[in-house]
């Protein structure tokens, strides 16, 4: 199992940060290999510009200013988004690195006369984690319609390999949150994690021997 996780939030030792220790720790102990792409942290530039938009299309020069990001994409089978919900979606740094990655020849094929469709470009993809905080209570997310879950969840998804497993947690009403409901969702992400992995290395080598014993 190969992961990238890309993580967004500015402030270092955020609960976001701690999510992603817990991500990360599962990751570990199922035995798989993981990246994680901190776009705050390593300064990655969300602005699309004018001369890449130009280039978007251009599938031999519209990766040149991201090759590391793409490259990691490549790489992984299971892709993990970790992220606080400001205004019901992505921060703006996280919809950066979709509008300036996920690009043609990467994510997707543009139509053509041949075939009219987007043809899926992320089929080596079978795994998607999105791990998130609102400030909103879960109603009013719910109402609002929650965009940001949506373009991960289906819009992402929908370029992925045609069973990719999915997992989601949120904490929402963060601004309200206590130490017991903190450690309630990070509880919630491991499982979470677990059902998306698969269990730890030393469980399923600890049932292996009961098995063979």
């Amino acid at each position: 199992m190969k992961a990238l996780i890309v993580f967004c939030h500015p402030k270092p030792g955020s609960f976001n940060h701690a999510v992603l220790k817990t991500v990360s720790s599962e990751l570990q102990e199922a035995g798989a290999e993981y990246r994680v792409a901190d776009l705050y942290a390593d300064g990655f530039t969300p602005i699309l510009t004018r001369q890449e938009w130009e280039c978007y299309e251009d599938t031999k020069e519209n990766t040149c200013a991201i090759g590391e990001q793409v490259d990691n994409v490549l790489w992984c089978d299971t892709l993990i988004f970790v992220y606080p919900t400001w205004w019901f979606g992505p921060p703006a740094m996280l919809k950066g690195w979709l509008d300036r990655v996920l690009v043609p020849g990467v994510a997707f094929s543009m139509p053509t006369e041949d075939n009219p469709t987007f043809a899926k470009g992320l089929t080596h993809i079978k795994r998607i984690g999105l791990f998130t905080t609102c400030g909103a209570s879960w109603l009013l997310t719910r109402y609002i319609g929650a965009p940001g879950k949506r373009t991960i969840l289906r819009g992402v998804r929908a370029l992925c390999h045609p069973h990719v497993k999915t997992a989601f947690a949120a904490h929402y009403k963060m601004d309200f949150s206590t130490p017991q409901s903190r450690a309630g969702h990070l509880a919630r992400v491991q499982a979470k994690m677990r059902r998306l992995i698969g269990k730890p290395a030393r469980e399923r080598q600890s049932i292996t021997q009961e098995q063979t014993a």
